[in-house]
């Protein structure tokens, strides 16, 4: 039986089934996962380089920030004395910080004022602070108050720098000796390159500026160092209404600086506590000396001369303080007037008054009556009869 050989016959056309299954070969292909067959990578040099750069950029930082500064913070262990004043706002005490380097700049000592409401509470003194104390350290401390070291010295208003000085060495034990305070307050002119308030004071003593407030006296302080922390203070009282001096009431009516001083003395003695008074009886006195006969006629001056209360003669005697018989001012201060009759020459009351006279009334309280004329005056002596004039003022002023 012959055998017939099928004949096959090929086309250059794929069929359907091939190309079927080519397309599931290739998506197999693309989505094998070949991590098994690949080699890994060591994670370790990546981790390495980015630390470096965070070590890097972190050095930059702190260079420009030194470099931005220029300050380098105190260490632990290093210390610093920092004086702050009776008044002294946070951001000037955040100032004195800085600029101890105890802090980088004031806003982080004013941050924690704010946060912990502690304006009002910070008290004035010599603090010894150490490196290191965070702003909020510091706040707290302030708050507490400077450590107790050496003396405490409290001086009262209206004050003269005699009186003063047995007060010094009272309060420190004489280790500051009577002597010593008035030699180093005998001539302002040896602090007036520090104390530009006291340029128009001369050669005379600093009677009328030594501020009466308390003190903290260090044990190693010295006549000059008091004497200081008093023209630091005044200075810091005044700086409102004096800071632009020219400009000032006093100014424009011919007064000095000093003067006004020394008319603010002369008010802290004439008259009481109360604001409104005491400005009453500084536009008395501008009056007077604006008049045609200039004459203050104030006890008060005399006696600052004969350092007691003083006699009608005294008070009538052509002596250099005495202000019935010589016009003007006294040739100085005559005490250590308190800010309010300090304010009171500065914003004195407008007023026609010429005439003051204080008494004291039944419950024992001073009284005070103005006048414009010298019989409206004689009259409010003769109303209060029997009464205590407060200030001499009854003869003639």
């Amino acid at each position: 039986m012959a055998l017939h050989k099928k004949t096959v016959t090929y086309s250059s056309r794929p069929t359907h089934a091939a190309r079927a299954a080519h397309a599931k070969g290739d998506r197999e292909f693309r989505t094998y996962d070949t991590s098994a067959i690949m080699p890994k990578r060591d994670p370790k040099p990546a981790i390495f380089l980015g630390v470096f750069a965070l070590i890097v950029l972190a050095a930059v930082c702190f260079f420009a920030f030194k470099a931005c500064s220029g300050t380098e913070l105190l260490q632990p262990g290093e210390t610093v004395e920092v004086t702050i004043t009776e008044g002294e706002s946070a951001t000037s005490i955040g100032d004195a910080l800085a600029a101890a380097r105890l802090i980088g700049s004031a806003q982080e000592f004013t941050n924690e004022v704010t946060r912990l409401d502690a304006a009002a509470a910070l008290i004035p003194g010599t603090y010894t602070f150490e490196g290191g104390s965070t702003p909020e350290a510091l706040v707290r401390a302030i708050m507490a108050g400077p450590a107790t070291v050496g003396d405490t010295l409290a001086v009262p208003e209206d004050i003269t720098r005699a009186e003063l000085s047995d007060l010094v060495a009272s309060a420190t034990g004489g280790r500051i000796t009577a002597e010593a305070f008035l030699a180093a307050s005998e001539n302002a002119s040896a602090y007036a390159a520090d104390y530009p308030f006291l340029e128009s004071a001369g050669e005379n003593s600093l009677e009328g500026f030594l501020f009466p407030k308390t003190y903290a006296v260090t044990e190693d302080a010295d006549a000059e160092a008091v004497v200081r922390m008093m023209l630091d203070q005044f200075g810091t009282e005044t700086a409102a209404i004096f800071g632009d001096f020219a400009n000032s009431y006093p100014a424009s009516q011919g007064l000095s600086l000093y003067e006004a001083v020394n008319l603010a003395s002369i008010v802290a003695k004439e008259s009481t506590g109360d604001q409104e008074v005491r400005d009453h009886v500084a536009g008395v006195f501008y009056n007077r000396l604006a008049s045609d006969r200039p004459y203050l006629e104030s006890d008060a001056t005399t006696a600052y001369e004969v350092g007691r209360e003083p006699t009608a003669e005294e008070v009538h005697a052509e002596t250099p303080y005495g202000t019935y018989a010589n016009p003007g001012l006294p040739p100085t201060p005559i005490c250590s007037p308190g800010i309010e009759s300090l304010v009171a020459v500065c914003e004195p009351t407008d007023t026609e008054d010429m005439f003051f006279y204080f008494y004291a009334d039944a419950d024992g309280n001073m009284q005070a009556v103005f006048s414009q004329t010298y019989e409206q005056h004689q009259q409010a002596i003769a109303d209060n009869s029997g009464t205590s004039a407060g200030d001499g003022d009854a003869e003639a002023a």
